[in-house]
């Protein structure tokens, strides 16, 4: 289950003050008649599941952020969009390689025809390829194939979450030694 009620209640996850850490209890969340407001001390991170009144509440522990101010998407749906972008872009190259090898005469279409054409909205460069001549909509319901092939079985988003992990991780760590060896060389010519 997900922290959607703290997002409802327009309540942070988080607080920087001790004191002040959001709570939902049963009673101000399910009956709002009820103004017998319970204010205890849980982890900044924990609110109370919605149940049945039969059952007394369980504490729901959220593993995630609360992302604020996103926009319309949530981080997962752009990152969604860029890979969608990215896919688009492998599965021309994949073809194009292909075309290279077996057919000249294609691969010359697609080549000119991506001089012409940007790649920045991938949907659109295969809309406009599908349009361009009977020629061109094969190569475009190739890549279109191509693309969910790919992204379907062939991309390894498992090495793609490792490699990320990694990245951020060698990267904080980069920063925050060089920000440590920058300003112990400082205090130490004071």
């Amino acid at each position: 289950m997900e922290c959607a009620y703290a997002a409802q209640a327009k309540l942070p996850l988080f607080s920087p003050f001790p004191h002040n850490k959001p709570t939902l209890d049963k009673s101000s969340s399910s009956n709002n008649n009820n103004n017998n407001n319970h204010h205890h001390h849980h982890h900044p991170i924990s609110i109370l599941k919605h149940k049945s009144s039969k059952f007394s509440p369980t504490r729901l522990h959220c593993q995630k952020m609360y992302v604020p101010g996103f926009g319309e998407a949530s981080p997962e749906a752009k990152a969604a969009n860029h890979l969608h972008k990215f896919f688009t872009y492998i599965a021309i190259r994949i073809v194009s390689a292909q075309l290279e090898s077996y057919n000249k005469e294609a691969y010359e279409e697609l080549t000119e025809f991506l001089s012409r054409h940007s790649l920045n909205d991938g949907d659109k460069f295969c809309a406009d390829l599908m349009r361009e001549s009977p020629r061109h909509k094969n190569l475009a319901l190739r890549i279109l194939e191509v693309r969910s092939a790919y992204c379907k079985n062939d991309f390894e988003w498992d090495n793609l979450k490792r490699l990320a992990s990694k990245m951020v991780d060698d990267s904080n760590t980069r920063l925050m030694r060089d920000y440590v060896l920058e300003t112990s060389h400082v205090e130490s010519e004071k």
